[in-house]
Formats: structure tokens, C-alpha cells, sequence
């Protein structure tokens, strides 16, 4: 075929004659040619027209290639010699303009700006469109219109003008022509859809407005749903999902009664919807379940963390439809947890209940004690005024308000809910304070009698707290003697209390006395029996002042107690017969006390007799004598104890007062007190004395010791001294001698003439004649002693070879004549020598010179040489006794001594010639203290010789050592020895004989200790191959020590490498280094350490060099603590980068540990030094505390504001917008800084975000983004907003408030602003949207007086539906602008003409003829084969589908065949 372009010359310039093309490349995105020449120049065509666009020389150089560049929709061209690149492309934004106005060639700028979608042609395309208008080319105004680039002439504007134009006979309706065209080309914009729909909802084609919406050929807006939603909500619904139109989406669901799915839509679109709306919606269907579906979707709501539910305006929503179970199920769930900030919402809850009447309700509520913070002195009062008594009391807590339940309703008749006892017992029991539990009891006992009972159970259970002296108190207040006696009955076996004991005898007395009840009694003997806590005097005086009927209560009281003579005196003689009784069965042994009463109330003797023969033997004697003695009356117990003697009693008490009779009577008193065995000798001894004092003394002879005393006493004071001393001999008691020999004695001197002139010469038993001379001996008669000693013994007798009496002449001659004790010793042989010569040496006799010759005489030559050394110190003699004797053991003896006065060379020559080396230890020590080391070495051998003991070799070596003979001690050694070397050793080395200590530490292989003598001798490298060798860790310290001491570095780093693997003993190296400020040479050992192998190689010497950097090599840490980071103590080295303030590093090791909290709180307090945008952002997010993601906010907005929109936008889902918002307001600009963020969480609709957008665009003065946000976003104050703006000075801000007030229903306001402002559109619009024809004539009368008569038609126009006719009509007419209404009531007219035709067709019979009836929706809309019939008139809503018919003049009908359809409103003709 042929080119569809013709051709045209290359428009070459005038000096590139000779150029010709080298090279062409099609865009095949623009449809422009490419054309390189050889000159370098560029040549530009359009494909479609032939025009050449452009040309310019690019190059001086020939291009010899080119070739498509896709990223540009250019070229690229490579010139020939210098091979430099050329990138040519198309800047759209200039090609129609330029075209336009450079080429001149408006035609071809509109074709390319259409064609491609460029700008630029705006204006060419608005004369264009408005051209073809006037030419009455209306298909080709519609399709220019259409295919406008970028759609801009596809408006609202565009749409009214298609309206307002004439319909051509003949012709389609421009309109319908124009959404033709809009459809075969594509898809319909919003207003387009809005527009296309509106017919046919008025038509009712449903299935039609389906296929758009399936074929997407309508853009899904908000008011497009809205006016489907008067033909299908489900439809609508559809809309709504595609607009993003989330409220209404919400309000299609819940009108569809899916509220569940409403809920889970708004969940997933992040959408705030009006819950309480929704609420209200489900009760007011006053479906059975719709409360239960209320309340669930209302838990659910509050349950949802992501929704702000407000709990008190969801409890009043349901208590506005009475709907109180549900409100309480909701707010059971929503306090669950029982929170102090929920206490308004608990107290509610109660109150509600209360309030309503569920009673039962609240009482579970309660019950369960699931709420604790509500207002209980509130909710108490509810309770009492409900009858909940007990909930009250339990809630109550003044003390009044409890006094008043009590008293009103406790029990009261005109309640049926009294208070249930036992639980009131606990109550006050255990709920009230003391003092309170007793008002409360008195109150009870004040109000009603019948509370006694209560009060008991009360004071009985809690007693120990509310004290029985207070509750003894407060019946005594109210003399309740009955409630005192069963409180106290519960008690008094428990308590200890002496008042509640006498309290209860008085109260069971006092109730015995009123009922004459045998039982109270019985308690009352009961009591006085058993208790052991009761006062027994005032128990006593009451029972004597009570007389009861019976005296058993005060016979145990008295009987217990002791107060028999009280007793006895208030039973006689009346109760005689008790008394009996009382001693017969009760308390025999009281029986002497009874008897003494009754001798004291001059009772007949025979009467006492007969009690006794009656008690017999239960009587105690002792007690009875006593009691009849002290009244001088025991010749009338003769009898009674003659029978108890008869009867076999051994019963001292019984002899004793038997004797006392015949000893009064001096009936064979002597002879009985010696034959018999069972009196008390004291007793009768003490009552003798008075009457004859031998007979006294053979009492106390006849006790044989114990009444010593009473004996010499009675002797002496009637000069028995004979008996005395006889009896003092034969008793042989020292102590007894030792009382009577005394110098205070007076009668002594009479006492000894005795002994020594009667009792003595008489005595035969030699043990007697000791003992008394012992008696002697100690009494100090030494004189008379020795005169008789030589009698008995130098002169021939019986006692010459007694050895006892020859040892007590020498004592006594030892004591009293020490002269005479060396010619007793020779004359003597048959005393104890050892014993004899003790007391000599003992220190008062000091006879050591008679002790020597004592022992020298029995040849005991080891005490005589101790006796000269120790006694005489004398070494001379004892050295020349030891030469005379020659025994080893008084050699050895003699030695000790030389060894205690130091002759330490005598001493080592003495245990030598004795051969001893069993004091070996001493003479060591003595030896070593003299430093006597070559004579310690005879005396070792020799003991070596004796014995194997280790410390005698060990001390060989030593003193060996001393003597600096080390050959001698390395011999020594060498040979088998059993010494310590080890501990001789230790020994040398402390004495810092190093030299000797390492030959012995190296005999036994103690490495350790051998190093230890090498460094003492600065033998360095010796010391490390010992230490190697010991190989322990201990050993190494010390070697290491050493050589840091002494700066040998190598060998220190050597020991050093064997201390730093062993985790334990690496600070003590570093301390080591520290401490002699060798700081590099210790960082060089940590730097070899970290080269070793695991697990040598530690984390402790990862760390401490860390620490090292971090203290003196700063700028190595960060690549340390990077590369070894896995490999560090975290914690230590984050404290020494603390310490250092090496806040960097210290943020890296953080973030290594993932504890990103500390790293940002590093990085926000340290930010100078640390702070890293790319990873506090990175830490941001993970941090752990949430209020740190705040504080960097503020950080960021303090330091770093230019980056808040990044760390914003990381930190999105952790934020709460509400809070960034009130955080960023305290900061100048803040809220502009945050503005990206803002926007990209307002989907959320919160309230906080949208009012602080709002506000910054009206402090920019962006009105159209302002009223983009309020349109899409509710979630604010609109009031206040409005309230703001309505005063702007840009009239765009007071029209934005205009419509926040028709939003918000107060279209008077709007109205009014509208009017103000001069916005009369805006103002129609508001008056129709408002629904109140009132306003809207209002507003038709403002305009007339206005005489304003465009805007009078416009408000007719648009307020058709709200204006009556006839008010229109009177209104022009009287204004004179009756043409201005005209149209509306040609359209009121049409109207009804309509109505009635519709009527009249209804009612017509059918036809057979189908032609003029629509076959289906689309036919009828004249999408069928024909064009679509839209009116040109205003819409209104409640106007039939009949304006829809033929075009203008007389009903020609629209659409393919449609026939005679009614004519279209527009028709103003027939």
C-alpha cells in the first residue's frame, strides 16, 4: 500500500549543504523519528504528519553509530575519532509547548499533546472544545472532551455544559453523546459515574449499573454509593469497598445486619468506625437477639486493643434501652482484672443494678468480691435501701451508718430479708475494729432485748479480741446477768482471767438464787472445784456473804485454798455434820486445822475425839501435834496415838509425840529414848532440855552425828565433859574435833584434861589414839602432842612400831621442833621416807638439807640430786653426787639442770656421758638459740645413734647448713636419712640461706621451691626452667613478679603466657603490671595471649585487653571489640568503656548483645560521641521499653530533626499516634517535622492526628488538603474546627467551615456563613442537603430581598423538592420576577402531567402491541440500539423516572423503537 504520509524535504541548513543521513532510530513510545546526518547534525519528525520538530548540530564530529536507549525513549550515538558518547532524548514537558509556540503549529501541538498525553495544549484544547461548540459540532466537542490529555477537560463543568445544551432534532442528546464516547474509550472518572448512574437509578435499572460495575467502567466514590444505596444496599456496599469509603462500607454492613463482619472490615483496614452508632442501630431492631449480639460485639470491641471503645458511653447506650442485664454482662467482661482506674465504671455497675432493681444481680456481684475500688459508701447505701442489709454493713465503714442497720433492720417485721445471724457474728467479729464491735454490741442491747443471743455469739467467738473486761462491762451496763453467765460460761474453761471466773460464780450464783435451778449451782461448785484462775479471797468473801443453800462451792474454795479455820468457823456447829464430812471424805490431812478451830471455839474434847478415832490413820500427825501443842491441849491425843503405835506406825511424828507424853509424864523416859528407833532425837532432844539435860544428851547420842551440835552444846552448859570427850573419841571426827579444840571454845581446857587423863588412856584401838592426836595435831598442841608421841612411841608400848604414829612424831616434830627432826630421822627406821621427806621440802618448812639425808638414807639418788638442783641449786655438789654415783639418770638429771641455766656445752657433755637423747628437742632449741651449731653436731650423732628420729637428721642438716660445711651436708644427703628436708628447706630459705635451700629442694625435686631460690639469688632463667618444670600456677606468679620487678620482660612474658590461660589468676597479673606501671608490656602479653588456641585463649584475655585499650590504647578498642566481640566479657568490658567514656564501642557492644534499650539510652545520653543514625534506627524498633521509643523522638527532635521522618517511619507500629502528637507540640514546628508521619497513620482516623493535621494545614493556609482530610477522615472536634476557621481571612477556609457545619446538622450556622461569605451556591446546596423547607424559604426570601434574581431561579432549581409550588409562585409574582420562577413550574407541571399519565397507564388494560413498551433496563434507558435519554434538568430523588421519554417538542421518543415515550423535562414545547 501506499504511505499514508507525504513526503517532505529534509530541511537541511545553509552550510551543510553536502550532509546526507547516516543513521535513523523511531521512539516508538513518541512516534518520532530519530535522524543523525554525518555533518552531527539532528533532525526530529513526527511518523504521523512527516513535520520535521527539531534540528540542531549535536556534534562537530561525524556520529558514525547509533541506537534505541530504552531508559530515555532516545538514542545514543558514538561520533567517529574521539569516540565520545551522545545521549539525545525528548523532554516532554517542553515538546507541545514548543511546538506551540516556537513551530507555530497549534494543530500539530494538540494532535501530539492528545496523542501522547502530553501538557501543554491546555488552552488549545479548551478553545478547541469550546470552537466546535459554537459550531454545533457537538460529537466533535464530546470527543475532544474525551480524549483531553490527562483528562482535563473531563469535568463537572464539562458535564453542566453538555446539559445545559439543546437538544438538535434528529440528533442524540449531547450528554448521552458524550458518555457514549467516554465509554467506548475507557473508563468513567467520578463525576462521570455520578452522573451516568443517576438516570438509571431514577429508572430502576439495577442489572445495567451491575455490568458497568463488572466491567469497571465506573469510578467507585462515596456518592456514587449513596445513590445506589437507595436501590441496593448490597450494591452500594460494592462501592463503598471499592471507594475505600470505610464508614460507609461500615454503615452498608450493619444495615445489612452483618455486624460482625462490619467489625472484622474495620480490623482489617485499620478504620475507627462510630461503635456506639452501630450499638444503637443493633438494639433499636428490637430483635430478640439483639441485646445478646450488642453485648457480645461490645466485649469484643473493649477486648481489641486497637480500639478506642468508650466503656461509660456504651453502658449508657444500653441503659437507654432498659437493657440492664446486657450492660452488666458488658461491664463484667470489661473489668475484668479489677483495676483502681476502673473504680467509676465498678461503682456504676452496682449502682446500675441497684438502681434497676436487680438486687439479686448486685448481691452476686458482691458475692463474688470481684471489685474492690468502688464508691462503697455509695454502693452501701443502695444496698440498705434495696434491703441488701448484710452488703451494706459490709460496706459501710462509719460506724454510724452500721449502728443504723442494726438497729433498723436487725430483726425488724417489715422486712423479709433480715440479717442472717451467723454471718453477722463474723462481721462484727472480724470486720469491725474492738471499739467499733462494741458499739455496735451495746447498740444491739439497747435496741432490742432479743438481741442477747447475738451479742453471746459475738462476745463468745471474739472474745480474746474484744477483751473480757469490756464485754463484763457491757452486760454489767445493762445488767444482763443471763447474757453475762452464758458469755462467761463459753469462756471460763478456756480463760485465765480471775475476774471472768468470778464474774460467771457471781452470775451462776445471783441465777441460781433468782430460779432456785439446782444447776447453776452445780456450776458454781463446778468452777470453784476445777479453776485454778480465780481470786480465792474475793471468791471466798462473796460465797460467805452469798450463803447459798449449799456449802459444797465454798468448802472447795476453802479447802484449795487453805482457809479451813474460816470454814470450820462458819459450818459450826450448825453444818457440824459437813464438817464431817469434810474431813472424813474431802481433806483428811486438813483434819489438824478442823481441830484446831474447834479446840479455838471450845468444842468438846470428847467431840474432837470422836472426829479423830473417825479419820484414823488419814490424819496427819506431825500437823495435829503442832495444832494441840500450841494450845497446850496433847495429853488429849494419848489415846489416839497409843492406837496408831498399836497399829505398827513408824511414823516419827507419832513417836515423837508419844515420847513428849512420857517424858512430861517420866514414865521410863530414859530407857525408852534408848531402845527406841523411830523418834526424832532432835525433837525430843530439844523438848528434853528443859526437863533433864541427859536426857537430852542421850537423845542426841542416840542420833550418832546430826545433833553434834545440840550435844557439845547441852555438855558445856551443864559440865558433862567426861561424856563429851568420851564421845568425842569414840566418834573420831575430825570436823567435830575441830569445832570443840577451838580457841573460841571457853570449856577447852577441861575438854582436853579429859581426853587426855579419861578417854584417851582408855581408848585401845590404835585408829581412836590417831585420830585424836590428828585432832590434836590440827588443833594446833604441838607440845603436848610430842610429849605423848614419845611415850607411845620411843618408850616401849604397844604403839613403838606403829609406822603411823612414828610419821606423826616427825610431822609434829617437823612443825613444832624442826631442831629435833635429824635426830628422829636417825633414830627412827620405820616411817615413810618419801612421805616424811614431801613435808619436808614443802615451802612453810623449807628442811632440804633433812630431805637430802631422808632419801640419801632409803637411796633414792634421783630425788637427792633433784633435791640439790632443785631445792639447794647447787650444780657443784650434784655434779660431784652424779660422779659418785655414776648413774645415767642422774647424769641425765644433773643435764636438764645445766640445760635450764644455759651451760649448753656442760649440758650436750652430760646427755652425752648418760647416753640420753630423749630431751633431744630442747637441747636442739637451746643449741640453736646459742647458735652452738659444732657441739650440736656431736650431740646429734650420738642421738642418731640411739634413735631414728626425722627431726635429728633434719636438725643435722640444719646446724650443717649453719656451719656453712655444705660438702658435709650434701654427703649427708646423698646417704638414706629419715630427715625433713622439705621443712629444713622452708626453714634455710627463711633465714635466706638460699645457697643450702636449693641444694636440698633439688635433692627432692621441689621445682617450686627451687625457682623461689633462684630468684632470691636474681638466677632468673634458672628460676623459669624450674618453673616449668613444677608447672603450677603459683610458681609461675612468682617468677612473673619477679621478673616485672626486675624489668626481664621476656621471661616475665614467658611466665606471664602460663598465668593469663588460668581465668582465677589473671587480675592478680594485670595488678601485678599495673602496680609497676608497666602498661605496654602488659598489653603486648594480653595481645600474645589472644593468639593462643581455645580454650587457652579465654574470654578473660579478650576482656582485659579490651580494658587495657580502653585505659591506655583508645583507639585500638573499637577494632578489638569488633573483631572479638563473640569473644568478650560484655558486662566487664562495658563498665571499663563506661569508666572511659568510650560511649561508641559501648553502643557496639550493646547492639552485639541485642540489649538495644542501653544502646539507644547510650546514644541519646552520649549523642556528641555515639550517636549513628543508621543504627539507632536499626535499634529503635527492638528495644524492649517502649517509653524509649518516645524519648528518641525527643531526642530526634532536639538534635537530629532533619531525620525524625525516618525514625518515624521504622518506629510506625510501636507508636501511639495520640502521644507523638502531644510529645511533638511542645517543640517549635514539631508538628511540621512530623507531617509525613501524620499523614501516613491518618488512615486510622485517630482523633488526636486528624486534629493536629487540620490545624497545620490551616496554619499553612492549605485549604484544599484540608478539606481533603476532613472529608475523608471524621475522627475530630468539627466544631471547634469549624469554629476556628469561620473567621479565616482566605475564603476558601470559611466555605470549608460552612460545610463542617452542614456536616454536623446545624445548617443554620452554615447557612448563615454561606450568606455571610457570599457563597450563595454553597448556601443552596446546604439548604437542600438539610431537608427543612423552612430554611429553603428562608433562603428563596433572603435572595428576593437580596434581589438577587439568578440566585432566586438556582434555589428553585435546586430546592425543587422542598419549595411548595404556591410559595414559589406568590413570592415571584409579588416580586415581579415571575420569569425567574418560570422553569420551576413548568417543571412542577411536567411533573404532575407525568404523574397523572402514569396513573392513567397504570390502569390502562394491556396491550397486545409490545413497541412501545421497554423490552429491557438498557432499552429503556436508550442503551440499546439507540442513544441513552438523560434530562437536562436538576435531579431530584422524588420525581418518577417519566422526565426519562423522547426529546424536545411533542413526546418524540428516544431510543431505538422506543415509540411515543414522554418527552424529556427539557421539552418546553407541546
Amino acid at each position: 500500500p501506499g504511505l499514508k504520509t507525504q513526503p517532505q524535504d529534509t530541511p537541511s541548513p545553509a552550510d551543510a549543504a553536502g550532509d546526507f543521513p547516516v543513521s535513523m532510530q523511531v521512539s516508538s513510545k513518541h512516534d518520532i523519528l530519530f535522524m543523525m546526518t554525518k555533518m552531527g547534525y539532528l533532525f526530529l519528525f513526527d511518523l504521523h504528519t512527516g513535520t520535521c520538530l527539531f534540528r540542531k548540530r549535536v556534534s562537530p564530529d561525524p556520529i558514525f553509530a547509533t541506537c534505541p536507549h530504552k531508559a530515555t525513549n532516545g538514542i545514543l550515538g558514538v561520533t567517529a575519532g574521539k569516540g565520545a558518547v551522545l545521549s539525545v532524548s525528548i523532554n516532554e514537558r517542553n515538546l507541545v509547548p514548543f511546538v506551540r509556540d516556537t513551530l507555530k503549529k497549534p494543530e500539530l501541538a494538540l494532535e501530539l499533546a492528545g496523542r501522547l498525553g502530553l501538557p501543554g495544549a491546555e488552552k488549545l484544547y479548551q478553545q478547541r472544545f469550546q470552537g466546535l461548540l459554537q459550531q454545533g459540532n457537538i460529537a466533535g466537542a464530546a470527543q475532544v472532551a474525551a480524549t483531553s490529555p490527562g483528562g482535563m477537560l473531563r469535568t463537572q463543568d464539562t458535564i453542566r455544559t453538555f446539559q445545559g445544551l439543546p437538544v438538535q432534532p434528529g440528533q442524540t442528546q449531547p450528554l448521552l453523546q458524550y458518555f457514549q464516547i467516554l465509554l467506548k474509550n475507557g473508563n468513567l472518572n467520578k463525576f462521570e459515574s455520578v452522573e451516568l448512574v443517576r438516570p438509571a437509578i431514577q429508572k430502576g435499572a439495577k442489572g445495567l449499573i451491575e455490568n458497568w460495575i463488572k466491567d469497571n467502567k465506573l469510578e467507585a466514590s462515596e456518592e456514587l454509593g449513596d445513590m445506589l444505596g437507595g436501590l441496593d444496599l448490597k450494591l452500594a456496599l460494592q462501592v463503598y469497598r471499592s471507594a475505600g469509603a470505610h464508614d460507609k462500607v461500615v454503615q452498608a454492613l450493619n444495615g445489612l445486619g452483618h455486624y460482625d463482619k462490619a467489625m472484622a472490615y474495620s480490623g482489617q483496614v485499620g478504620y475507627q468506625p462510630n461503635y456506639p452508632d452501630m450499638l444503637r442501630k443493633i438494639l433499636q431492631t428490637q430483635q430478640p437477639d439483639a441485646a445478646k449480639k450488642a453485648m457480645d460485639m461490645a466485649v469484643q470491641l473493649a477486648q481489641n486493643p486497637n480500639v478506642q471503645l468508650d466503656t461509660a458511653q456504651t453502658v449508657s447506650i444500653f441503659q437507654d434501652f432498659n437493657m440492664i442485664e446486657a450492660a452488666t454482662g458488658f461491664l463484667l467482661k470489661v473489668l475484668e482484672g479489677d483495676r483502681r482506674e476502673d473504680a467509676i465504671l465498678q461503682t456504676r455497675l452496682l449502682e446500675m443494678n441497684l438502681n434497676a432493681g436487680q438486687t439479686k444481680a448486685a448481691d452476686a456481684i458482691l458475692d463474688r468480691d470481684m471489685f474492690h475500688h468502688f464508691d462503697r459508701n455509695l454502693i452501701a447505701n443502695l444496698c440498705e435501701r434495696r434491703g441488701l442489709f448484710q452488703r451494706a454493713l459490709d460496706l459501710y465503714s462509719n460506724i454510724e451508718d452500721v449502728k443504723r442497720v442494726l438497729t433498723n433492720f436487725n430483726p425488724n417485721p417489715r422486712f423479709q430479708q433480715n440479717l442472717n445471724a451467723q454471718w453477722l457474728v463474723k462481721h462484727l467479729g472480724e470486720r469491725l475494729s474492738r471499739e467499733d464491735c462494741l458499739e455496735c454490741l451495746k447498740q444491739l442491747l439497747q435496741s432490742n432485748p432479743q438481741n442477747l443471743q447475738l451479742v453471746v455469739t459475738v462476745a463468745t467467738e471474739y472474745s480474746d479480741t474484744l477483751q473480757p473486761e469490756a464485754l463484763i462491762a457491757l452486760f454489767d451496763q445493762f445488767n444482763s446477768v443471763r447474757g453475762l453467765f452464758h458469755y462467761l460460761g463459753a469462756i471460763v474453761n478456756t480463760s485465765t482471767d480471775p475476774e471472768v471466773h468470778f464474774k460467771y460464780i457471781e452470775a451462776a450464783s445471783n441465777l441460781g438464787k433468782q430460779s432456785r435451778d439446782p444447776t447453776y449451782f452445780a456450776e458454781v461448785e463446778r468452777v470453784c472445784k476445777d479453776s485454778t484462775s480465780y481470786d480465792p479471797e474475793r471468791v471466798k468473801n462473796f460465797l460467805l456473804e452469798a450463803k447459798l443453800p449449799e456449802p459444797r462451792p465454798l468448802i472447795h474454795v476453802c479447802d484449795r485454798h487453805d482457809f479451813v479455820e474460816e470454814l470450820t468457823e462458819y459450818m459450826y456447829p450448825e453444818m457440824m455434820k459437813y464438817i464431817v464430812v469434810y474431813v472424813q471424805k474431802v481433806s483428811p490431812q486438813k483434819t489438824p486445822k478442823v481441830v484446831g478451830k474447834l479446840l479455838d471455839l471450845d468444842c468438846e474434847t470428847e467431840t474432837i475425839q470422836n472426829l479423830l478415832n473417825s479419820v484414823r490413820s488419814m490424819c496427819p500427825v506431825e500437823p495435829l501435834v503442832e495444832e494441840v501443842e500450841k494450845r497446850n491441849k496433847l495429853r488429849i491425843l494419848e489415846p489416839w496415838l497409843e492406837q496408831r503405835v498399836r497399829e505398827g506406825s513408824t511414823e516419827s511424828a507419832t513417836h515423837n509425840a508419844i515420847g513428849k507424853i512420857y517424858v512430861t509424864l517420866n514414865r521410863n523416859a530414859e530407857e525408852w529414848l534408848q531402845t527406841n528407833r523411830f523418834y526424832e532425837p532432835p525433837v525430843l532432844g530439844q523438848f528434853c532440855e528443859k526437863l533433864d539435860p541427859y536426857l537430852a544428851f542421850l537423845c542426841y547420842k542416840r542420833a550418832n552425828g546430826p545433833c553434834d551440835a545440840d550435844l557439845i552444846r547441852v555438855t558445856n552448859a551443864n559440865s558433862l565433859f567426861k561424856d563429851q570427850a568420851r564421845y568425842l573419841v569414840e566418834r573420831q571426827d575430825m570436823d567435830l574435833w575441830a569445832t570443840v579444840l577451838t580457841e573460841e571454845n571457853e570449856y577447852k581446857k577441861e575438854l582436853v584434861a579429859e581426853v587426855v587423863g579419861t578417854a584417851l588412856p582408855d581408848a585401845k584401838d590404835p585408829d581412836k589414839v590417831s585420830s585424836t592426836v590428828k585432832a590434836f595435831m590440827n588443833a594446833n598442841l604441838p607440845h603436848e602432842l610430842i610429849g605423848l608421841l614419845e611415850r607411845l612411841v620411843l618408850q616401849k608400848s604397844i604403839f613403838s612400831e606403829n609406822a603411823n604414829l612414828q610419821n606423826l612424831l616427825l610431822v609434829t616434830a617437823i612443825r613444832a621442833a624442826p631442831d629435833r627432826v635429824k635426830d628422829f630421822i636417825h633414830r627412827l627406821d620405820k616411817f615413810d621416807g618419801a612421805e616424811i621427806a614431801a613435808i619436808a621440802l614443802q615451802e612453810e618448812n623449807q628442811l632440804y638439807e633433812e630431805a637430802f639425808l631422808i632419801y640419801k638414807k632409803f637411796d633414792n639418788h634421783l630425788e637427792a640430786v633433784s633435791v640439790l638442783l632443785q631445792r639447794l641449786h647447787s650444780i657443784e655438789r650434784a655434779k660431784e653426787f652424779a660422779e659418785r654415783v655414776q648413774e645415767p639418770a642422774v647424769w641425765s638429771q644433773l643435764a636438764s639442770a645445766q640445760l635450764q641455766d644455759g651451760l649448753i656445752a656442760d649440758c650436750i657433755q652430760s646427755y652425752i656421758t648418760a647416753q640420753d637423747a630423749s630431751n633431744h628437742s630442747a637441747v636442739i632449741e637451746a643449741a640453736n638459740g646459742a647458735e652452738c651449731y659444732d657441739e650440736l653436731v656431736k650431740y646429734l650423732t650420738m642421738a642418731r645413734g640411739e634413735m631414728k628420729e626425722p627431726s635429728i637428721d633434719t636438725e643435722i642438716i640444719y646446724a650443717l647448713a649453719r656451719c656453712e660445711r655444705l660438702g658435709d651436708l650434701e654427703e649427708f644427703i646423698s646417704q638414706p636419712n629419715v630427715a625433713r628436708i622439705q621443712v629444713c628447706g622452708d626453714r634455710l630459705f627463711d633465714d635466706k640461706m638460699y645457697e643450702a635451700a636449693k641444694l636440698l629442694f633439688a635433692n627432692i625435686g621441689n621445682n617450686q621451691r627451687l625457682a623461689s631460690c633462684h630468684l632470691a639469688l636474681s638466677e632468673f632463667k634458672d628460676a623459669v626452667d624450674a618453673a616449668k618444670k613444677a608447672n603450677s600456677i603459683f610458681t609461675w606468679k612468682e617468677v612473673n613478679k619477679a621478673c616485672v620487678e626486675n624489668k626481664e620482660f621476656n621471661l616475665a612474658r614467658i611466665s606471664g603466657l602460663h598465668i593469663i590461660i588460668k581465668a582465677d589468676h589473671l587480675d592478680e597479673l594485670i595488678f601485678t603490671y599495673e602496680s609497676f606501671g608497666y602498661y605496654e608490656e602488659l598489653i603486648v602479653l594480653l595481645e600474645e595471649g589472644i593468639l593462643l588456641e581455645e580454650p587457652d585463649a579465654h574470654k578473660g584475655i579478650f576482656s582485659a585487653l579490651a580494658i587495657m585499650y580502653s585505659k591506655h590504647r583508645p583507639a585500638a578498642l573499637m577494632d578489638h571489640v569488633k573483631a572479638h566481640a563473640k569473644r568478650l566479657q560484655v558486662p566487664k568490658v562495658l563498665g571499663a568503656c563506661a569508666q572511659g567514656r568510650h560511649w561508641a564501642e559501648a553502643v557496639f557492644l550493646h547492639r552485639f548483645t541485642e540489649d538495644f534499650d542501653e544502646a539507644l539510652k547510650t546514644m541519646i545520653n552520649h549523642s556528641p560521641v555515639c550517636f549513628d543514625l543508621e543504627h539507632f534506627l536499626d535499634a529503635a524498633p527492638k528495644v524492649r521499653n517502649q517509653e524509649l521509643h518516645y524519648q528518641a523522638i525527643t531526642f530526634f527532635a532536639e538534635e537530629q530533626p532533619m531525620e525524625l521522618g525516618k525514625l518515624l517511619k521504622v518506629l510506625t507500629e510501636h507508636l501511639d499516634g495520640s502521644r507523638v502528637v502531644h510529645l511533638m507540640q511542645r517543640h517549635k514546628d514539631g508538628i511540621a517535622l512530623i507531617m509525613p508521619y501524620l499523614k501516613s497513620i491518618q488512615s486510622k482516623n485517630v482523633a488526636t492526628v486528624n486534629e493536629a493535621i487540620n490545624k497545620y494545614y490551616v496554619d499553612e493556609e492549605e485549604h484544599e488538603a484540608l478539606s481533603e482530610s476532613i472529608n475523608k477522615f471524621d475522627a475530630y472536634d468539627a466544631l471547634d474546627l469549624a469554629q476556628k476557621i469561620e473567621k479565616h481571612e482566605l475564603l476558601a477556609f470559611r466555605r470549608i467551615a460552612a460545610k463542617i457545619y452542614e456536616n454536623a446538622k446545624r445548617f443554620v450556622q452554615s447557612l448563615e456563613l454561606s450568606k455571610k461569605n457570599g457563597m450563595f451556591k454553597d448556601a443552596i446546596d446546604t439548604a437542600s442537603n438539610s431537608g427543612d423547607a423552612k430554611l429553603a424559604n428562608e433562603l428563596l426570601r433572603f435572595f428576593v430581598d437580596e434581589e438577587d434574581k439568578e440566585s432566586f431561579c438556582a434555589c428553585l432549581y435546586t430546592c425543587y423538592d422542598l419549595i411548595e409550588p404556591s410559595v414559589a409562585l406568590e413570592v415571584a409574582w409579588r416580586n415581579g420576577i415571575l420569569d425567574f420562577a418560570m422553569p420551576f413550574m413548568i417543571q412542577y407541571v411536567h411533573d404532575s402531567h407525568k404523574k397523572v399519565a402514569e396513573l392513567m397507564k397504570r390502569t390502562e388494560p394491556p396491550k397486545d402491541d409490545t413497541g412501545g413498551a421497554f423490552e429491557d433496563d438498557s432499552a429503556g434507558l436508550g442503551f440499546g440500539d439507540g442513544p441513552i435519554a438523560i434530562a437536562s434538568t436538576a435531579f431530584n430523588p422524588n420525581m418518577g423516572m417519566g422526565n426519562m421519554g423522547g426529546g424536545m417538542g411533542g413526546g418524540m421518543g428516544m431510543g431505538g423503537g422506543m415509540g411515543g415515550g414522554m418527552g424529556m423535562g427539557g421539552g418546553m414545547g407541546g
